[in-house]
C-alpha cells in the first residue's frame, strides 16, 4: 500500500474557524496528503468568518457556540448529511483529532464498518480545569478520555513526553509520535527588527520577555505575571512583548500594565515578532508539543519554559534554554534574571537551539502520520 492509497476522513473540533497551533498542524498534515495522491475529506464545524481558508474540502458539522468561550464551537452528533457524505466518500481510515461527540460518533460508525480509527492528541484537556477553580474535574475528564482513546487502534502524541503521559494514563497500547515542523522562511534570525521593536516602546539595549500564544488561562498567564512581579521586586529591569489576542487579553493587560502588547501576527510578521524578542517565557503545562517553543528557537531566541510535556523533549536544559518545575514562580524569576543579565549566556543558548530547531522537517514529520495509517490499515486487514 501506498500513501496515494490513502482515503482519510478527518474529523476535527477546529479545523479553521480559530487559529491556533493544533489546526496549523492538521491543515499542514492534509496539504502534504493531498500532495502526495491521497484523498482527504475533513469534517469540521464551519462559521461565515474563519480565521483562514481551509486546506483541501471542508464538511461542515452541526455544532454550537462553546458556553462562556463563544469563539470556539461544539461539534455535535454527526447528521444524516454528514454519515451519507462519508458513505459516499468510502474512507479507508478516520483520523480523529478532538474527543468531542462528534469524534465520539465517528469512531463508532468507523467501528462498525471495520475501519481503522487514528487519533491524534493536541493538547492536555484533562488539565483545563486547574485555570478555572474546578481541578475536582481532573479525574473525570481523565477517566472519559480513556474511554474515547482506547476504542481508536492507535494514537499519535506531538512529543516523547506526551506519549510517556498517554501510556501512565493507559489511554492505549500503540502510541505514536508524530512530531511538529517549523517554516524556516518565517522563523529565522534574520526576521530581527530593531525598528518594529522601537515603536513599541522596546530600545536596542532593552531585554525583551516574549509571550506568544492565545491569551486564555491555560497558557499560564497568572504564572508568566507572578514572574515578571518577582523581577519588578528585585529591582530587575526588563521590557514584556506580548504577541497573540485571545479573551484573557484585558486581565493580562491589567497584570502587566507595562507590557508591549503586538496583538495577533502571523506569517512574516510572526517571524518578525519572534525574532524580535530577547527570550521567550512560556510557563504552560497544557501543551504537547509547544510550536511556540520550536518557533523562538528557530529564531535563535532562548527560552524558559515549564518542565512539563512538549516543551522539555525540545529544550535542553542549560544548553539551549532553561527548564523550571511548574508553578515555580521564583524559579522562573532566577532563569529569566539570568538571561537578563547574561546576553552572551542567551546568544549561546539561542544559537543551539536554532540547531535543534534544522531537525523539524514538516514533509518528513507528516509521512509519519501516512505510516502510521497504512500500518493501522494493514493490521485491520489481517485481524
Amino acid at each position: 500500500m501506498n500513501t496515494a492509497d490513502l482515503r482519510i476522513a478527518l474529523v476535527s473540533g477546529n479545523y479553521n474557524y480559530v487559529r491556533d497551533g493544533a489546526n496549523q498542524a492538521l491543515n499542514r498534515l492534509v496539504d502534504y496528503l493531498l500532495r502526495q495522491g491521497a484523498a482527504v475529506r475533513v469534517y469540521s464545524p464551519k462559521v461565515t468568518e474563519p480565521a483562514f481558508e481551509p486546506t483541501g474540502d471542508l464538511v461542515g458539522v452541526p455544532n454550537l457556540p462553546f458556553p462562556g468561550r463563544s469563539e470556539y464551537r461544539v461539534p455535535l452528533a454527526l447528521s444524516r448529511r454528514v454519515k451519507d457524505d462519508l458513505k459516499q466518500f468510502a474512507p479507508n481510515v478516520v483520523h480523529v483529532a478532538s474527543p468531542d461527540i462528534a469524534s465520539h460518533r465517528a469512531v463508532t460508525w468507523a467501528r462498525i464498518r471495520q475501519i481503522p480509527v487514528l487519533a491524534s492528541v493536541h493538547t492536555r484537556f484533562e488539565t483545563y480545569p486547574r485555570y478555572y477553580n474546578m481541578a475536582f474535574l481532573e479525574p473525570i475528564l481523565e477517566a472519559m478520555l480513556r474511554r474515547f482513546y482506547r476504542r481508536c487502534d492507535a494514537l499519535v502524541a506531538p512529543s516523547e513526553s506526551m506519549a510517556d503521559v498517554l501510556r501512565q494514563q493507559r489511554m492505549n497500547s500503540d502510541i505514536g509520535i508524530w512530531s511538529r515542523g517549523v517554516d524556516r522562511e518565517i522563523f529565522n534570525p534574520d526576521q530581527r527588527d530593531l525598528a518594529w521593536r522601537r515603536s513599541l516602546g522596546i530600545a536596542d539595549d532593552d531585554v525583551a520577555i516574549g509571550f506568544l500564544g492565545r491569551l486564555v488561562m491555560e497558557k499560564g498567564l497568572d504564572v508568566f505575571a507572578d514572574a515578571l512581579d518577582v523581577l519588578k521586586r528585585r529591582g530587575i529591569a526588563c521590557k514584556v512583548l506580548v504577541i497573540g489576542e485571545g479573551p484573557a487579553d484585558d486581565w493580562f493587560r491589567q497584570r502587566v500594565p507595562h507590557a508591549s502588547f503586538a496583538g495577533f501576527q502571523q506569517g512574516a510578521d510572526l517571524g518578525r515578532a519572534v525574532a524580535s524578542m530577547d527570550m521567550l517565557f512560556n510557563p504552560s503545562i497544557t501543551e504537547t508539543f509547544g510550536n511556540v517553543t520550536l518557533e523562538a528557537m528557530a529564531c535563535r531566541v532562548p527560552v524558559v519554559a515549564a518542565r512539563a510535556t512538549g516543551s522539555e523533549n525540545l529544550v535542553a536544559h542549560n544548553r539551549t534554554g532553561q527548564l523550571v518545575e511548574p508553578g515555580n514562580i521564583d524559579g522562573f524569576a532566577e532563569a529569566l534574571a539570568d538571561y537578563i543579565a547574561n546576553p552572551e549566556r542567551r546568544h549561546t543558548h539561542g544559537s543551539a537551539g536554532e540547531q535543534r530547531s534544522l531537525e523539524f522537517s514538516w514533509d518528513r514529520i507528516n509521512q509519519c502520520v501516512a505510516d502510521t495509517y497504512m500500518r493501522v490499515i494493514d493490521r485491520r486487514r489481517g485481524d
